[in-house]
């Protein structure tokens, strides 16, 4: 079985994947999707001079004095006139500066008495924003392969764009494998635990745009984990246990069933090694994930998320960012190894890195308090505490 690098291992998992499709759907829809087309502005925003305050819209020439109150502007019902010699406008925060006015007199500098408003002497133009302050007519503001957050969404709406181009949302079925696991809410038997990884992966790929499907999990049956996968559909499979080499490890000799073509054997990666990557004969991905949780959720930060990226024209990642150790790490062996850890933020604005307690690939609760992965090169020397090192966020709520 060879073991590739994971570097290795994730460039041959992308080569030839491409984004599935392209729809255009309402904004109100768009949140997480990946743009296939560029937002382009329509027109100028603001499209006209507007006011930054409350006040009154005045001509900065005509210095201190009263003015003759000659009409209202506010947002969305302008001023139809021009603003003359000693005349003022009332103006209201986003309303459109009047004709022939070029200062804005806040309210609280300005004395209203009947149908005049003494003004104070105006140096310069003021609480102004200008036509195309935010962006010009024809601007590119989002470039296709972005993701729609609700900020990108609020520019791709000032831009006046109503159905974005957006990537297919790749579907993705998932198929827990094994004797021991039993479903949650289900009656384990003395020597069974509860399926949490494909709740976790499920979400997961939720989150990273994925149409995700948890198929019913399979015992250690070549025929039935080979008859789940032909009906499952979708344009990629995930398959939890059932990955390395034992006598109960049946899920790729259930796959050559259906024209399994292996392009990655295993990963020399820790937690994880047993990752593999192949197409069925019908074109089909299929991504096979250990069943411990820690190595199926590390390697799917690795690898899912970057092939689902790639299925949605983004750039695959993963994303690190430099931290320094809170505490001396030992060398590394002959795997790159991803330690779930916690970051701290100093007040000097540097991260802080520090591994949890306990790095076993079973343990679903070292994962639950983990905020990063650490990550540790292949035969990386001992690392002394303050020193820098790679870590990878965790998208996490809260």
């Amino acid at each position: 079985m060879k073991l590739l690098s994971v570097e290795d291992a994730r460039t041959r998992m992308l080569s030839g994947l491409t984004p599935l499709g392209i729809d255009e759907v309402p904004l109100a829809g768009a949140l997480g999707r990946f743009l296939a087309r560029p937002v382009l502005a329509a027109r100028d925003q603001p499209p006209f001079a507007a006011s930054a305050m409350d006040g009154w819209a005045v001509r900065a020439v005509d210095g201190e004095g009263p003015r003759r109150i000659v009409g209202e502007s506010a947002a969305g019902h302008g001023y139809a006139g021009e603003v003359g010699p000693g005349e003022a406008v009332r103006i209201f925060t986003g309303a459109a500066l009047p004709a022939g006015a070029d200062a804005v007199v806040i309210q609280e500098d300005a004395r209203r008495e009947g149908d005049q408003v003494f003004i104070p002497a105006v140096a310069h133009p003021r609480h102004i924003r200008s036509a195309g302050l935010d962006f010009r007519a024809g601007d590119r503001l989002l470039e296709a392969g972005v993701r729609l957050d609700p900020w990108r969404l609020s520019l791709a709406a000032a831009a006046g764009v109503a159905t974005p181009a957006v990537f297919a949302r790749p579907r993705l079925a998932i198929l827990s494998t094994g004797e021991e696991v039993v479903e949650p809410g289900g009656k384990p038997g003395p020597f069974q635990i509860f399926n949490s990884g494909s709740t976790a992966l499920t979400a997961l790929a939720e989150t990273w745009g994925a149409q995700a499907v948890p198929l019913p999990p399979v015992g250690d049956d070549e025929a039935a984990t080979a008859r789940a996968v032909a009906e499952a559909g979708g344009d990629l499979v995930v398959t939890l246990g059932g990955a390395s080499v034992g006598d109960h490890d049946l899920v790729k000799p259930a796959l050559a069933r259906l024209g399994l073509s292996l392009v990655v054997e295993s990963v020399a990666v820790r937690p994880g090694k047993p990752t593999w990557f192949g197409t069925l004969g019908d074109g089909r991905r299929v991504l096979g994930l250990p069943g411990n949780p820690a190595s199926a959720l590390v390697c799917a930060e690795l690898f899912l998320r970057p092939i689902l990226r790639a299925l949605q024209g983004a750039r695959p990642g993963p994303f690190t960012v430099s931290a320094r150790a809170e505490e001396p790490l030992p060398a590394n062996g002959d795997r790159e190894h991803w330690l779930r850890a916690r970051l701290t933020r100093g007040p000097d604005g540097v991260l802080w890195a520090k591994p949890l307690r306990d790095q076993d690939s079973s343990l679903v609760t070292i994962f639950a308090e983990a905020d990063a992965l650490i990550r540790r090169a292949r035969r990386a020397p001992d690392l002394a505490a303050g020193e820098a090192l790679e870590a990878l966020i965790l998208d996490r709520l809260s």
